[in-house]
């Protein structure tokens, strides 16, 4: 059984791990300007070079709602099924 439980734990742990994307912002000398992550379904928050939130988006079918870091939203973007 403690096998078992050990096992499961690390498929879950590959499991979380393939389900988000990180992804890197470089300026054209290549100095780092933010990043951003992605969860599995698609929904987005951005961080500034120092790692502070500065907003987020939620994708939900053929339409982004875009946050600002408090949470307010700031935009939403539709387009064609």
């Amino acid at each position: 059984m403690k096998y078992l439980v050990i096992a499961y734990t690390i498929i879950l742990i590959g499991m979380a791990h393939a389900q988000t994307t990180n992804r890197t912002y470089q300026d054209n000398m290549g100095r780092n300007v933010g990043r951003s992550t992605t969860d599995v379904r698609g929904n987005k928050t951005y961080y500034d070079r120092m790692g502070r939130n500065t907003g987020r988006s939620e994708t939900n079918g053929n339409t982004t709602t875009i946050y600002d870091a408090k949470g307010r939203q700031t935009g939403t973007v539709r387009w064609p099924n």
